[in-house]
């Protein structure tokens, strides 16, 4: 029986999982993927085998799947019909924020999870879900190998004059200071360029994360230098129910004017802003395109202004721009979406291919366009089974005595 290594990527209502076989010299084949959406509301799970055959369709109450650990009962038994019982090598998670210290994929420890528990109001709605599945395995199965992959890690190597805020010093040593996120879609786009256009993957892109979450990030040959997003995930562009990029003073105003309390005000930022709050209709850019109301057009509109604002302050931060890629779930399924940016980036040289655009890609500028520009589908998943399998094997390769324990 072949090995095989699990991904878990889970939020705060649902789990996407994948899983692969190990094969030899570790190379990696997915065996299946799935995910188990609408977790303490209206639970459901689809997962599919890698050729797309439907293994499971299967919905419950509120009541039997009130949460993540509870998601995760319902997704073991398809998970063990596909490895005959056995258990993987190695379970991988995404795991959004690794603070200062974590920069690099980590072998999870009680002492490991004791600092990312710490890290959790950087991330209110996802870091705790990010862990909740971890400390269920631990439970489970405490000898299983789990391994965390921190979405912040892909941009440590910053310098200092991108990760400040223009704060008092010690808040910087006390890790208040501009992260960035999404690194792991980041990584696997800058990877999958490099097979697929190398000259381009070698100069200086702005890639855009364009999904329910959103950032931008510079990046110059192959490395992140500049980011969107900051100390936590709701800074930089406009997002599905975030506002994006947000004056301090707003803040102020709702807790001394509105008298609204520190929990009021975190409901309102990460639930209720952003494209939900701008067009009082959704959050999901598909209604939004199809919905005739000025409000959902004013919320597009604001979308796309913020994404060219971004591109350009990337854009100075490289001094200039050779490709932009879009990536995400909107950046890949929104030709709309792209289109209005890349007609507002024609004084960078941008140029459309509209049939290329329409099709999806990957290549959607024209052969004129002086900027490169590009739809890759990301693929975190891989990424994070890149990740674990490469810490697996540094674990093993290490004397006992100087292997990680607690």
């Amino acid at each position: 029986m072949t090995d095989s290594l699990l991904v878990i990527n889970a939020g705060s209502s649902s789990i996407k999982f994948q899983l692969f076989a190990v094969a030899a010299r570790d190379q990696l084949e997915l065996r299946l993927k799935g995910q188990i959406d609408g977790i303490g509301s209206q639970p459901r799970l689809l997962a599919k085998t890698a050729q797309g055959d439907v293994l499971a369709d299967k919905e419950w109450s509120k009541a039997q799947v009130p949460t993540v650990p509870a998601a995760l009962d319902m997704v073991i038994p398809i998970l063990r019909d596909q490895v005959a019982g056995r258990l993987p090598l190695a379970v991988g998670h995404r795991v959004v924020h690794g603070g200062p210290e974590l920069s690099q994929p980590a072998l999870v420890t009680d002492s490991v999870l004791q600092r990312l528990e710490r890290l959790a109001p950087l991330a209110p709605l996802h870091q705790l879900n990010n862990l909740a599945p971890i400390k269920a395995i631990m439970m489970r199965h405490p000898g299983l190998p789990q391994v965390a992959c921190f979405d912040t890690a892909f941009h440590r190597g910053h310098p200092q004059i991108a990760d400040r805020f223009a704060i008092p010093e010690e808040l910087y040593n006390e890790g208040v200071r501009r992260y960035g996120f999404h690194g792991l879609s980041y990584e696997y786009v800058v990877g999958r360029l490099k097979e697929i256009a190398p000259a381009l993957a070698a100069g200086r892109l702005v890639i855009a994360h364009l999904g329910s979450g959103a950032s931008m990030c510079a990046v110059v040959s192959g490395r992140s230098v500049e980011s969107t997003m900051g100390f936590t995930a709701l800074d930089g562009l406009p997002m599905g129910t975030r506002p994006g990029q947000l004056d301090p003073g707003v803040v102020l105003y709702l807790f001394a004017e509105k008298r609204m309390s520190a929990d009021a005000i975190q409901e309102l930022l990460y639930s209720e802003c952003g494209l939900k709050g701008l067009s009082g209709v959704s959050n999901d850019v598909r209604v939004l395109l199809a919905h005739p109301s000025s409000r959902a057009r004013l919320a597009l509109d604001y979308f796309t202004h913020r994404v060219c604002l971004s591109a350009g302050m990337l854009a100075a931060a490289m001094g200039g721009i050779d490709g932009i890629v879009f990536t995400g779930g909107i950046g890949e399924n929104a030709p709309a979406v792209r289109e209005a940016v890349l007609r507002r980036l024609s004084w960078v040289g941008a140029d459309i291919d509209l049939e290329a655009n329409a099709r999806g890609g990957p290549c959607i500028s024209t052969p004129n366009s002086r900027i490169r520009c590009y739809v890759i589908a990301t693929n975190e998943e891989l990424m994070i089974a890149r990740h674990t399998l490469q810490v697996l094997g540094e674990q093993r390769s290490l004397p006992l005595k100087e292997r990680p324990h607690d």
